[in-house]
């Protein structure tokens, strides 16, 4: 039987990845992704710490990060993205900015970070007030909180889990009451769900329809910067980031109700 015609298979564009040792969440990465492009994924060497503050310093020294972009240039992706936000955090806004440097000279090739993504997202979204979760402890919550007041805009409400290890084995439910917890004390612009071993794929557009504000994830915003570097969009349906019809958010019926009787 003659296949030839089948031909080989339809050209790929590529994003490298480089994520922590314990990362656990290649699939959902992926679900960010579309047909035309393929994920190349390389892990930092194992350390024996528990996530912490000295965990984040270890796995994004340059040196490691550099290594790690120079593994993945042997299948020429176009950009590549370290896929950890306490790693690309911890050393505030300077320390994203040199990890990207670092990242690009070890690769010739554009790069970004999960936090450098999150500070795009925001303000893409024109977000000035933001509620976070994390998974984190409380030192390292404290780490993100402050780089995000580094960049201008205020932490409105928090939650975290104090976990220190098996963070991808969270349920969803427990993200989600997390996040209602953090939105609680009112007057986010917008969500922050923080850690790429966090899953969070799913609940992202129940919370939207929730709380009537943009969620964001630590790895949907790497994926949307990344994607967008190559002049593509990720794909995630009922997301804001991804999809500005879904930023519209429908008057609910007590609302109208509301506005009818007016005050009382």
């Amino acid at each position: 039987m003659d296949i030839s015609f089948l031909g080989g298979p339809r050209p790929q564009r590529g994003v490298g990845v480089v994520a922590p040792f314990d990362f656990a969440l290649d699939r959902e990465l992926w679900r960010w992704v579309p047909d035309e492009v393929s994920l190349h994924l390389t892990r930092t060497p194992f350390v024996p710490v528990e996530v912490s503050l000295d965990l984040a310093r270890l796995v994004s020294e340059h040196e490691t990060l550099g290594e790690a972009v120079r593994a993945l240039t042997a299948v020429a992706p176009e950009v590549v993205a370290y896929a950890c936000t306490s790693g690309s955090f911890v050393d505030g806004i300077a320390g994203e900015r040199a990890m990207c440097a670092a990242m690009t000279r070890a690769g010739a090739l554009p790069s970004v970070t999960t936090s450098g993504a999150l500070l795009e997202a925001l303000a893409e979204l024109r977000v000035r007030r933001v509620a976070l979760v994390t998974p984190y402890t409380v030192s390292v919550t404290r780490a993100l909180q402050e780089f995000v007041a580094e960049a201008g805009v205020r932490v409105t409400g928090c939650a975290f889990m104090g976990l220190t290890r098996h963070i991808w084995q969270v349920p969803y439910r427990d993200v989600v009451a997390m996040a209602r917890t953090a939105v609680r004390p009112g007057g986010a612009d917008a969500l922050f769900i923080s850690c790429t071993n966090l899953p969070t794929y799913d609940v992202i557009p129940q919370l939207e329809a929730e709380l009537r504000i943009p969620v964001l994830s630590a790895n949907q915003v790497t994926m949307w910067a990344a994607l967008r570097r190559l002049g593509t969009r990720a794909v995630g349906p009922y997301q804001a980031l991804l999809d500005e019809a879904a930023r519209e958010w429908p008057v609910l019926p007590e609302e109208t109700q509301e506005h009818q009787e007016g005050p009382s």
